[in-house]
């Protein structure tokens, strides 16, 4: 048990640390508590997957993965009780994301190397941009989580069961009273709420909810085979390089307004829910969201149960972990073109920075299998020097050229709030920002848009939205190479919530770079322009927008 004066100790030096930062963040030329490591320097280099050196960690990854798989469930890096850190602690929907999930990513990573006796390992990254399709090897052996090394812990809940949750009840008795106080705050006072999530069902409805269910069978594991590996086209739409650019221009780590955000939601812990309305910045809310959704089955195998990607043990999924390599690499991108445009890259010194820097995040399990304890603070994530690495090149670099990062005044236009109805919207945006919006190149999208709408219901079978705009009334579906296709608003994990969570999410999004979805453009000061939330499995019921509002990134 880590005592008071170490933990004051190492609170200190990342509260001095970070004052370093903040100062400099306004702009800075810091580089994190352990400093950035170059290209050059950095002892690790995570590749992409399709390289020759992302393959040669694939085939370490395998037999890191089988070595996890073999250790008892009492044995805290046994493959299963990795997912239930992520199943117990992980944040989504808020400014935590990223630096949760890269501390989850870089001690996994470290497991890995030890138990695969690679000490060059470090974890490849899925550019889902450039492949929109699972990687072939990820089908092969360990790497497949339907497959027969995962069979003896999965065939059914049974079995699953009697696997893991006797060595799940010791873990929880033997909790610290911090952590206990963190799962209390997600709704799990006891073991049997938490395993409730695990197998779906409700105690206020007094049945199971399919697609609440966080177990899956091992033969449907995951909704994408060898023979049918690839995105579909609406999920290749959230992970295009219109989406991923628009998610990589706002200008600050956290802002309000959360078209000028990177981050999600501030709230008051990781653990906590919003008491506003959640705000999904682009990232999250739609490549990050859309593309665990798809791997396991949302939308084809309505209304569940999913394989693992859609819910909170989505770690039991290899590819989880090259899912979020990737999304830490844009991270990592976005802090890069953040101080080559001499521009924040953290929340300013003072409250704001010691409140993201002084999360404790308590459930990470070390490369040795110990608890990190009490010591272990957001601050310490902030910079890849944590775990020195890097990443060779992906899609997303060219955010440091050209006018991506550097919106020109010309752009400015005052924030248009839409008059809502039902599923729509009406908006009257000036012409003269969507002639420059259409005319932009480069990646640039100068129209950026959020809408509000409800969380579905625990019991609604509906995770997905399609956002329409400027379409004629008539049409009610679209496809992804429609005109007016404007994205898929995806959301992830159970749909049972906190009970003091906020009724509502925002998402915000870029407008489509279509004529046809301006069509009534002219030459008057202001365009009349309608944007409608849909279900994108046609025949469920349209949700009730709260909100819809665009204006031009700055």
């Amino acid at each position: 048990m880590t005592n008071t004066n170490s933990n004051l100790t190492r609170r200190h030096f990342l509260k001095t640390s970070l004052a370093i930062a903040g100062a400099a963040a306004l702009p800075q030329s810091f580089a994190g508590v352990q400093g950035t490591p170059t290209a050059s320097s950095a002892k690790f280099i995570r590749y992409n997957v399709m390289s020759e050196g992302g393959q040669r960690a694939l085939a370490s990854y395998a037999k890191g993965i089988k070595a996890m798989l073999n250790l008892p469930p009492e044995h805290p890096q046994n493959w299963f009780r990795n997912a239930f850190i992520h199943f117990m602690d992980c944040p989504h929907g808020n400014w935590w994301f990223y630096v949760w999930h890269r501390g989850y990513l870089g001690y996994f990573e470290q497991t890995i190397r030890k138990l695969s006796g690679d000490n060059t390992f470090a974890m490849p990254y899925w550019d889902w941009t450039s492949l929109p399709q699972i990687p072939d090897s990820m089908f092969i052996g360990s790497l497949n989580p339907m497959g027969a090394d995962f069979e003896p812990y999965t065939r059914n809940l049974a079995v699953f069961t009697a696997f893991i949750k006797p060595a799940l009840t010791k873990y929880w008795n033997n909790l610290s009273t911090a952590q206990r106080g963190q799962l209390n705050k997600r709704g799990y006072t006891d073991l049997d709420l938490l395993w409730n999530d695990v197998t779906g069902y409700s105690p206020s409805l007094e049945h199971g909810i399919a697609d609440n269910m966080a177990f899956a069978i091992t033969c449907a594991a995951r909704y994408l085979t060898r023979d049918n590996p690839k995105l579909d086209a609406k999920t290749s739409y959230n992970v295009s390089p219109e989406m991923v650019h628009a998610g990589l221009q706002p200008k600050f780590f956290y802002h309000d307004d959360i078209k000028q955000s990177f981050t999600s939601s501030k709230t008051d812990s990781h653990n906590s829910p919003p008491t506003k309305t959640t705000n999904f910045s682009v990232l999250e809310g739609f490549p990050h969201n859309k593309v665990h959704n798809f791997i396991g089955g949302v939308g084809p195998v309505d209304p569940g149960p999913y394989g693992n990607m859609t819910n909170n043990l989505s770690p039991v999924d290899p590819i989880f972990f090259l899912h979020h390599s990737n999304m830490d690499r844009l991270w990592d991108i976005w802090t890069r073109k953040q101080k080559h445009f001499n521009l924040p890259y953290l929340p300013p010194l003072g409250k704001e920075l010691d409140d993201l820097s002084n999360e404790p995040f308590l459930f990470y399990v070390t490369a040795n299998g110990e608890q990190v304890g009490n010591n272990s603070l957001a601050g310490e994530y902030l910079s890849t020097g944590r775990f020195d690495y890097t990443y060779d090149s992906g899609f997303g670099e060219d955010i440091m050229k050209g006018p991506i990062a550097e919106p020109t005044a010309k752009q400015a236009m005052p924030l248009v709030n839409g008059s809502v109805e039902g599923n729509s919207a009406l908006l009257a945006i000036p012409s003269a920002a969507i002639k420059n919006h259409l005319a932009a190149t480069g990646g640039v999208s100068l129209l950026m848009a959020e809408v509000t709408l409800p969380w579905p219901s625990a019991t609604s079978n509906t995770r997905e939205f399609d956002v329409i705009v400027g379409a004629p009334s008539e049409v009610t579906q679209v496809d992804a190479d429609s005109p007016y296709y404007a994205g898929t608003i995806a959301f992830f994990g159970k749909m049972a919530h906190m009970k003091d969570m906020s009724p509502n999410a925002t998402f915000s999004f870029p407008l489509p770079k279509s004529a046809k979805a301006f069509h009534l453009l002219g030459d008057a000061e202001n365009t009349p322009v309608n944007i409608r939330v849909v279900p994108t499995q046609g025949g469920k019921s349209t949700p009730t927008v709260k909100g819809v509002s665009v204006r031009a990134s700055d």
